[in-house]
């Protein structure tokens, strides 16, 4: 059963403009470690890119919970990591997981679908939560 759909385009020449300003303290508030090691590894717009994706799967994920950014869901609760096979996945954490533990059914477990892609300067990102019967996966 669908329980929420998100998405989300970033600009990210927004997302330049924030790090020139504020660098480090913007990526630690917004950024899992592992969403600012994947943008260490690399350079000009495709470490833009990696941040703007993940700016916009954060958006996408806070939508698609049905909170936004506010009920406990900061940035740092939802963190993008990629499976061995490339696939993007959403983590989720703190307060972004308490709301989506609320929105399940009894008996039922979260599925959180994600995909991202960026075309210089844009970003888009979509998430979908589905609630499945325990066991059924």
């Amino acid at each position: 059963m669908l329980i929420g759909i998100g998405s989300d385009l970033c600009d990210a020449r927004r997302i330049e403009t924030v790090l020139s300003r504020h660098g480090a303290r913007f990526e630690q508030w917004v950024f899992t470690a592992s969403e600012r090691a994947a943008a260490a590894r690399r350079q000009g717009t495709a470490r833009l890119g990696t941040y703007a994706k993940r700016w916009a799967a954060k958006e996408a994920c806070a939508k698609a919970l049905g909170t936004g950014f506010a009920q406990g869901v900061f940035h740092r609760d939802m963190g993008v990591e990629n499976l061995p096979t490339g696939q993007p996945v959403m983590r989720l954490a703190g307060g972004a997981l308490a709301r989506l533990e609320a929105l399940l059914p009894d008996g039922h477990v979260a599925r959180v679908f994600l995909t991202m892609t960026d075309e210089h300067p844009y970003a888009f990102a979509q998430v979908m939560i589905m609630a499945e019967k325990a066991g059924t996966s």
